[in-house]
């Protein structure tokens, strides 16, 4: 099944998706690094990084939906896409809890903001494991008669082509 929201020839969602995976997982790292460090900076790095992160994730879920709407009803893969996307929505909302109790204090966030931020991480390794089946085990998002030989995205050629085949004449 190929996605309904494309750039340059490639699926949008996991575009998107890296942006805020990274910024999350930085701002536990840069917890963690407080944590043990006791340097608070650390701290206010990531709580503009959780609001980062957390903007980035919305964007992401937009052409994710697409996507997700676009999966036929009755499939292993809408239930899959279901749990991706829905844990993917408790994930960012996690963080944006987290971010808006560190709001007045960011240089020392409390232990329910920090648990918080360390439950999202979890849960998204979790749903990312979940868009890994979606794309490797059951194709969503990828092209019709994708093979190892498909011509480039940006040929305007199918998929199904190989890429050493001569376009037939029309």
């Amino acid at each position: 099944m190929e996605s309904r929201i494309k750039i340059a020839g490639h699926p949008l969602h996991p575009i998107l998706i890296v942006f805020p995976l990274g910024l999350l997982t930085a701002a536990v790292a840069f917890d963690i690094t407080a944590l043990v460090s006791s340097d608070n900076a650390w701290f206010h790095i990531s709580f503009w990084i959780i609001a980062a992160g957390t903007l980035g994730g919305l964007i992401a879920a937009l052409p994710g939906l697409v996507d997700w709407l676009a999966i036929p009803n009755n499939t292993r893969a809408k239930t899959i896409g279901l749990w991706h996307g829905g844990g993917n929505v408790v994930v960012v909302i996690l963080f944006a809890i987290s971010w808006f109790i560190r709001r007045d204090r960011a240089e020392v966030p409390s232990m329910g903001a920090l648990v918080l931020s360390f439950a999202a991480i979890l849960l998204a390794l979790v749903t990312g494991w979940l868009g890994g089946e979606l794309v490797d085990r059951l194709g969503v998002g990828i092209d019709n008669g994708a093979h190892l030989n498909a011509p480039s995205s940006l040929s305007g050629r199918p998929a199904g082509e190989n890429e050493h085949q001569k376009p037939r004449a029309a």
